[in-house]
């Protein structure tokens, strides 16, 4: 297949310089240009310094509004703003990495039917997709842990979750929660019962299993780490854990990124790479389910050209076989 020739919109953020590092090492993509207004015709490698010696490029602002696709690494209300003022053609599909498009009631925007990108539960409608809503990073991992419920009906009580996230979670400006001094050794919850995420998780849910009526109960956690998310969650369950392993290892039998492990799971086994692993546990009659994810990448940016493989008919983990940062 000839190159796809890719532009990226929000060039200077931590999406945006993963989502770079990944196409230029992707067989298949060939970077047309890297939008930025506050760092056009500064070198790339100056603010993405770990590719120094592997890009030679600089950000534009301006646009070739003729790419084969275009990644929207925006922040959250803005994707709908920047397509508002450009128009590119109709042969150029879209992947937003940010949230103006993941809800139902958001996802028709001037003409353009934007299919929630989560290829685990929705890969044949990405692969006749034009544009795709990319999943929020919390909201990737949470519903990688229960949609094998919400599948077989057995969502029928309160779900509790208590997820960690890095640093890099909260982007790239400044903020007195992510300065250096104040996240060392430190810990703190935030948004408590309604991070925005919580939307498209239940939506997805309801997609699945549409009687579901109880409440997902999420507390969002700062960790002092740069990146990853390790989720816990638990409900009732009514089998055994074998039962739910036979469960989760047949919905997730195509997957080619999200696996179930035996062992108690860590996040070193999944940073740098766009994996999500799976720990299921037993304690009387509770499921306990761990599920980590690197944000950066099946969080978002592996996952966007995950979702890029897909819809341009390409093997789904071409340019994804990377290797975590174990030690």
């Amino acid at each position: 297949m000839k190159n796809i020739k890719v532009g990226i919109i929000g060039g200077a953020g931590y999406t945006a310089g993963e989502l770079i590092r990944l196409l230029i090492n992707h067989p298949n993509a060939e970077i047309d240009f890297v939008y930025s207004t506050s760092n056009a015709g500064n070198q790339i490698s100056k603010i993405h310094q770990d590719l120094v010696g592997s890009l030679n490029r600089v950000f534009t602002d301006t646009v070739n509004t003729n790419v084969d696709v275009l990644f929207l690494c925006l922040g959250h209300g803005n994707s709908v703003k920047f397509l508002s003022n450009h128009t590119f053609s109709e042969n150029t599909k879209i992947i937003d990495l940010g949230n103006d498009f993941r809800l139902e009631a958001d996802k028709v925007f001037e003409g353009k039917t934007f299919v929630y990108g989560l290829p685990e539960l929705n890969k044949t409608a990405i692969e006749g997709a034009n544009y795709i809503a990319n999943p929020g990073c919390f909201a990737t991992a949470i519903q990688l842990g229960l949609l094998p419920l919400a599948d077989a009906n057995f969502l029928q009580n309160d779900v509790h979750i208590n997820a960690v996230t890095g640093a890099t979670g909260a982007g790239t400006s400044l903020s007195a929660t992510t300065h250096y001094t104040w996240r060392d050794n430190n810990f703190s919850y935030y948004k408590p019962f309604t991070h925005q995420h919580l939307g498209e998780i239940n939506q997805s849910v309801k997609q699945l299993q549409d009687n579901f009526a109880s409440e997902i109960n999420f507390m969002p956690n700062r960790g002092n780490f740069s990146r990853g998310i390790f989720a816990t969650l638990y409900t009732k369950f009514e089998g055994s854990v074998d039962d739910a392993k036979n469960l989760y290892q047949n919905f997730y039998d195509s997957a080619k990124f999200t696996f179930i492990s035996d062992d108690f799971l860590h996040l070193k086994q999944v940073v740098n790479t766009n994996k999500c692993l799976v720990h299921l546990h037993k304690h009387e009659g509770k499921l306990l389910i761990t599920s980590i994810i690197d944000n950066l990448l099946k969080g978002a940016s592996g996952q966007a050209v995950q979702n890029m493989n897909l819809m341009f008919g390409l093997e789904e983990t071409t340019g994804l076989h990377l290797k975590g940062t174990y030690f």
